[in-house]
């Protein structure tokens, strides 16, 4: 994921913290910080055990626990994010990374077709790894006073036990809320694809997280709470895309990329002027060509490769110079959602297709969105 920093890997996984979780641990110990007093008062009352402030409210000492409460919380996320990668791994889905960010954490696995008997246990198990947590630091609030002297050190210690418990509580019940695309709606899910379609199943759950999500945000304007408004449009917006992309895969399930691709195709030699492939591009609304040498695809010329450029700089250059000559290529017989996937995660709008070397056609995110269109009729 752009933005983010590798800090380590944790059951060969690689763990990366997006910069909005440097932004938020500020902002959390602020919040933190400014309301001991009153977190003091409500944890007294959960636990029944008298808590000692003499240390938690001396000078900067509120918002030092802010940050350790924080980075404890992110820690709760941690744990239930490798919860879900792990019984991801044990159903044979790849985890690329796990990384840490504003709204928690994201697992980030291996795409595919979602499958209903490996999605509960992986939506489920999150939540209770919270649970647990949670359920751990608490029982650490009773123990601490039993091996800790020092009652205003004890205070310290259990202000962060008792807090990271309930706060992870909350957590795994806020996460079971059916809100598509939370762990809560993947379980919707699940239940449903056992029960219909895997699309409609998305669709159902998808509008049920998007219903959950204007709630959040009609709660949100009226409390003038922004996290609550950017959890809503977080869970809005991942509906609809998760939506979306479910739906693309079963409209092209069965297509292939020689089934629909471009052919035959306009291509281009290495030793072009580049300000021909400009002129070529304003005159066939085309954003980019293959580059062949003696029938041999060597590389693509696109829109950006121009943008790298500069205009002052094209009079002299040739295609040669500016072209891309790691170019992602697929046969004929891959599937397109395959196609669909490759554009969408290396940001690319067309890719050629190859068999023994020889280019026979080219597949573009237009032709794709055409046929997903015809597919619906």
């Amino acid at each position: 994921m752009d933005g983010s920093i590798r800090i380590g890997r944790i059951f060969d996984i690689p763990i990366l913290i997006h910069y909005t979780f440097l932004l938020v641990i500020p902002l959390f110990a602020w919040i933190i910080g400014s309301q001991v007093l009153l977190t003091v008062e409500m944890l007294d009352g959960l636990f029944g055990i008298r808590i000692d402030t003499t240390h938690l409210s001396a000078g900067f000492m509120p918002y030092i626990l802010g940050v350790v409460v924080s980075i404890g919380l992110f820690v709760g996320v941690l744990v239930h994010e490798l919860a879900h990668s792990l019984v991801a791994r044990k159903k044979g889905i790849g985890i690329n990374s796990i990384t840490l960010m504003i709204f928690g954490g994201i697992a980030i696995m291996e795409e595919g077709t979602p499958d209903p008997e490996a999605e509960l246990p992986m939506a489920l198990v999150g939540p209770i790894a919270s649970l647990i947590f949670g359920i751990v630091c608490c029982a650490f609030v009773y123990i601490i006073p039993q091996v800790i002297t020092s009652q205003p050190m004890a205070g310290l210690l259990i202000f962060i036990a008792g807090y990271l418990g309930i706060l992870n509580i909350i957590l795994c019940f806020f996460n079971l809320i059916p809100a598509f695309p939370m762990d809560g709606g993947r379980v919707l899910r699940a239940w449903l694809a056992k029960r219909m379609p895997l699309h409609k199943a998305t669709k159902i759950a998808a509008d049920v997280g998007k219903g959950f999500a204007i709630i959040f945000g009609i709660i949100g304007l009226v409390t003038f709470s922004p996290f609550l408004i950017l959890i809503a449009l977080f869970i809005y917006i991942g509906a609809g895309m998760e939506s979306a992309a479910v739906k693309y895969s079963h409209l092209l399930q069965d297509v292939t990329v020689g089934s629909m691709m471009s052919s035959p195709v306009t291509t281009v030699p290495q030793n072009m002027p580049v300000n021909q492939i400009v002129s070529m591009m304003y005159a066939s609304k085309h954003l980019g060509y293959p580059v062949v040498e003696r029938d041999t695809l060597v590389g693509i010329i696109t829109l950006a490769d121009l943008n790298r450029t500069s205009s002052i700089d094209r009079d002299a250059m040739q295609v040669r110079d500016i072209m891309t000559r790691d170019v992602i290529t697929l046969p004929p017989e891959a599937p397109v959602i395959d196609a669909l996937r490759i554009m969408s995660s290396n940001d690319i709008g067309r890719i050629p297709v190859v068999q023994d070397g020889k280019i026979l056609g080219i597949v573009t995110r237009t032709d794709i969105l055409k046929v997903t269109e015809l597919r619906q009729i």
